[in-house]
């Protein structure tokens, strides 16, 4: 019997906020490894992304919302750390809500041309 990998999700979703502004999968998995892990250079590197460039895209986010999704602390004695806010969670949650939503909505349609592939 072929052994069979799991499908990859049919659907990226990216919620554009302002004309410059995005919330996609992978601002999503940040939020979530900052949530995993305390710090944005810790999540930045789960992701194989540079400090500085995890870092500006929290300052995005941050930037874009009435309060931060996203509070930092510098280093030091006590080092430092990261933390999503009450409403960095709440924005996560939303996003992988509507991913979560985008899936099943296409699931019958993406089955269907997934059955017309060339074998």
């Amino acid at each position: 019997m072929k052994k069979t990998t799991p499908a990859k999700p049919a659907a990226r979703l990216r919620v554009v906020l302002a004309p410059d502004v995005f919330l996609g999968p992978g601002k999503a998995d940040l939020l979530e490894g900052i949530a995993a892990t305390g710090s944005i250079s810790a999540a930045g590197r789960r992701l194989n992304m540079s400090y500085k460039r995890a870092w500006m895209l929290v300052e995005t986010l941050n930037g874009y919302f009435a309060k931060p999704l996203v509070t930092a602390a510098t280093g030091g004695k006590a080092g430092g750390g990261a933390q999503l806010t009450a409403l960095g969670e709440e924005v996560l949650t939303r996003y992988r809500r509507m991913a979560a939503a985008t899936e099943k909505a296409i699931a019958t349609d993406v089955a269907a041309l997934r059955k017309k592939r060339k074998t």
